[in-house]
């Protein structure tokens, strides 16, 4: 079991920065990925940004060149750092991990960005 929760949104102008964080707990010795995902309204959750135990990031189009993804293993937690942030980032943002066939999500953080 696996539990993560989200802080950091908030309201941010148009090429601002936030950095979301992703506490993890329980069942942390089992994590060797993490993902950040965004839900706008009305719209489906995609993926945003993915690390790997052994470090290796991956991101969305929409986002490369503006976010990063990185992980701290002391602190149990994984950030999203967000630079240049754009209207069309406005999202609630999620922390997510798979164990098996297990999928684990965090509450979700509000990110909005005003033009």
């Amino acid at each position: 079991q696996v539990q993560l929760v989200e802080s950091g949104g908030g309201l941010v102008q148009a090429g601002g920065s936030l950095r979301l964080s992703c506490a993890a707990s329980g069942s942390i010795a089992s994590i060797d990925f993490m993902a950040w995902y965004r839900q706008a309204p009305g719209k489906q959750r995609d993926l945003v940004a993915t690390i790997t135990s052994g470090g290796s990031t991956n991101y969305a189009d929409s986002v490369k060149g503006r976010f990063t993804i990185s992980g701290d293993n002391y602190k149990n937690t994984v950030y999203l750092g967000m630079n240049s942030l754009k209207p069309e980032d406005t999202a609630v943002y999620y922390c997510n991990t798979k164990i098996g066939w297990r999928n684990f999500w965090g509450q979700g953080t509000q990110v909005t960005v005003s033009s």
